[in-house]
């Protein structure tokens, strides 16, 4: 006989929350359990494996080895049986469900809105939301975690299929008295000498700034990175540098006067934002409601909320 599987899904999911935050209580608070419940059933998870999962080196919790193995394996089998549940509840054409999304922080200033709205129209359909930089959804994706990503470019080293749903105009902001704020139609080469406060590796937004830089064959100095779109803002009304920064984050700013968009050639730099899946995804019915939805009608609700 084959041997006896002596775990359970709720244990898989217990140590995939844990391994993911790398904390106990952070995984409890998303589980809605208590802390002892999610030490429990770690503990019994190991003793059916065998094998020593975790390790505590004081202020986090890692992965051993073997967990990082097990991790592999449980995400995969986790995804499997989602896309079975997928599969029973197309067949009941019933649409309810969970959907995984994932985002680029960027997104984060207008996605809640479109939740709202599109919970108004399926409230059986539960949306599951984690935000991101762009190198992470794109790891998200590959490893089949998530049923969809809205980032502002489409994956050019995965197998995927993207749709564009709406707008993202990017342009260079600075604080009310900076010297080009009251510059017209200047051109981008302006820009060679001045300091920036710019995002960090990986993230979408800086890739897009420098691909602009790079067309037109400049290299500001970086005097700091930083790792969201809103310490960014308030380095830059402080007086620290430039700012590139999608407009969708900063339209209160703008009309406030905190912020001025700079008047430069060529900009914004248009852009799309895009909801993505990989091509070999399987699409539950919640999941295929969500992203007709954003193809649909996500682009004219973006525009006026953003």
């Amino acid at each position: 006989m084959p041997p006896v599987r002596r775990y359970t899904l709720r244990q898989l999911d217990t140590f995939l929350e844990v391994a993911r935050h790398q904390s106990v209580s952070r995984a409890a608070e998303l589980l809605g359990v208590t802390q002892p419940a999610v030490s429990m059933q770690l503990r019994q998870l190991e003793e059916a494996i065998g094998l020593p999962l975790l390790e505590n080196t004081g202020r986090r919790i890692v992965l051993t080895d073997a967990g990082r193995d097990f991790q592999d394996y449980a995400i995969a089998a986790v995804a499997q049986l989602k896309q079975l549940d997928d599969a029973m509840a197309e067949r009941r054409g019933i649409k309810k469900g969970r959907v995984e999304l994932a985002i680029v922080s960027t997104a984060k200033y207008f996605v809640p809105m479109l939740l709202v709205r599109f919970r108004r129209r399926f409230p059986d359909i539960d949306v599951v939301l984690r935000v991101h930089n762009r190198e992470s959804v794109m790891n998200l994706l590959n490893r089949n975690e998530v049923d969809l990503a809205i980032m502002g470019r489409a994956p050019d080293t995965l197998d995927c299929i993207a749709t564009a749903f709406a707008d993202n105009p990017l342009g260079i902001v600075s604080a009310p008295e900076h010297s080009l704020s009251r510059r017209r139609r200047a051109s981008p080469t302006v820009l060679a000498d001045q300091e920036f406060v710019v995002r960090e590796r990986g993230s979408g937004t800086r890739s897009a700034m420098e691909r602009l830089f790079a067309e037109h064959r400049i290299a500001p100095p970086i005097v700091m990175e930083m790792p969201s779109n809103e310490t960014i803002k308030q380095a830059v009304m402080a007086g620290m540098g430039l700012g590139f920064l999608s407009l969708r984050t900063i339209r209160h700013e703008l009309a406030s006067g905190h912020l001025v968009l700079l008047d430069l050639e060529g900009l914004p730099v248009m852009r799309q934002w895009y909801v993505t899946h990989m091509s070999a995804k399987r699409l539950s019915p919640a999941a295929n409601a969500f992203k007709s939805f954003l193809i649909e009608e996500a682009g004219p609700l973006v525009a006026a909320w953003a």
